[in-house]
């Protein structure tokens, strides 16, 4: 049967001799931890402190650490404070455990705020300058596979990519179309109610015909895409990281860019321009119809005015940006796959993450070509 620990106490004028005995071992931490509790105040208040362990049994790290706390304490309050009757087999270690955290720990220095600033700036712009290697790795590795694969067409894999241009194209009509059909319902219904103020309703149909084809079109239907396609393909590669199944792909001398990415972006590539043009005119004609129930403008003077108003200029600014952006779409998601590591939480942190920088940078593309077209006159 293990001894229990014990740790007798008794007080002699200034003088406390502390007597332990017992099995000091991990068996019995919680009862050690009762003892060196208790016997703290006596040890607070005396002078000098002596420790018997002639009648300890067994000792390991914890009763041993447990030992040399209390006696430490008394140290580091100038008191005077021994070991005596220690057994030889124990020596060794309780000589390891005067020699541990021996030096005062280190007190924490109010940081800087302007070196803590510039530290955040610094790394921030590590951080940036890493995504955009990682977007520039996964766009070459797109371009060479493009390459290979146009020097050898029967390395395209057509059944993969049909198979993907159905899911993120044909599936993705209904959601789309609804969703464009409202936005330009509530841009008809918004131009309405204030252009009325000026007895200026016929120029919503401007509005919403220049709107819709250059910009919120393609825009909307990106984002959309970019929350719905994107995190599909991330999620769908970072469960494959997970799995080795890329790492297995490799093994057998296939290259995953070729086999699972570009079938992909192709599908994307080719589905956006598509869901642009079935978005923008569901937008149209969700316009259309608030302007004739709300603005009681008919839909043969809808028609003739966006004649007028629109032209094939603005319908080609909308379609050339729809292959880039999903170009951008189809890089991030699927160079965030990759980087799934072997947790559920980097899962979902990376799908997260791809979603934000895709509509970001969709985002940002738009800007740009809105700046391009308007310098060049479109």
């Amino acid at each position: 049967m293990i001894p229990v620990p014990i740790l007798d106490s008794t007080v002699t004028a200034d003088r406390l001799d502390l007597a332990a005995g017992g099995s000091w071992t991990a068996a019995h931490a919680d009862v050690l931890e009762r003892l060196i509790d208790a016997a703290a105040p006596r040890v607070a208040d005396a002078q000098r402190i002596s420790l018997d362990m002639a009648g300890v049994e067994g000792l390991d790290t914890i009763g041993a650490w447990l030992l040399e706390r209390l006696i430490r304490r008394s140290n580091h309050d100038g008191k005077q404070a021994q070991f005596t009757g220690l057994s030889p087999r124990y020596r060794g270690l309780m000589e390891e455990m005067h020699a541990v955290n021996l030096q005062p720990r280190a007190t924490p220095r109010a940081a800087n705020r302007l070196l803590a600033a510039l530290d955040g700036v610094g790394r921030a712009a590590a951080g940036l300058m890493s995504d955009v290697l990682t977007f520039l790795a996964m766009f070459g590795d797109i371009s060479l596979a493009l390459g290979r694969v146009i020097l050898h067409p029967r390395r395209f894999r057509l059944t993969s990519t049909v198979y993907q241009l159905y899911r993120v194209g044909w599936r993705a009509v209904p959601i789309m179309v609804l969703i464009t059909f409202l936005i330009g319902g509530i841009i008809a219904q918004q131009g309405i109610f204030h252009f009325r103020k000026f007895g200026a309703d016929a120029y919503v149909v401007d509005m919403v015909g220049i709107l819709v084809l250059r910009e919120i079109g393609v825009l909307l239907v990106s984002i959309m895409i970019a929350g719905r396609s994107g995190s599909s393909y991330t999620a769908e590669l970072g469960a494959m990281k997970m799995r080795e199944e890329i790492d297995a792909l490799r093994t057998m001398g296939f290259d995953p860019v070729e086999v699972l990415i570009l079938p992909r972006i192709v599908a994307l590539v080719c589905a956006l321009p598509i869901l642009t043009f079935l978005g923008s005119m569901a937008a149209l004609y969700g316009g259309g119809l608030v302007a004739w129930l709300y603005g009681g403008m008919s839909p043969a003077v809808f028609i003739a005015r966006l004649k007028e108003a629109i032209s094939v200029m603005h319908f080609e600014v909308g379609m050339i940006k729809a292959p880039f952006m999903a170009l951008a779409i189809g890089v991030v998601a699927c160079s965030e796959g990759l980087n799934v590591r072997g947790s559920a939480e980097s899962l979902g942190t990376q799908t997260t993450t791809s979603v934000v920088k895709s509509i970001f940078l969709v985002i940002v593309l738009d800007g740009l070509f809105a700046v391009f077209f308007a310098s060049i006159g479109m």
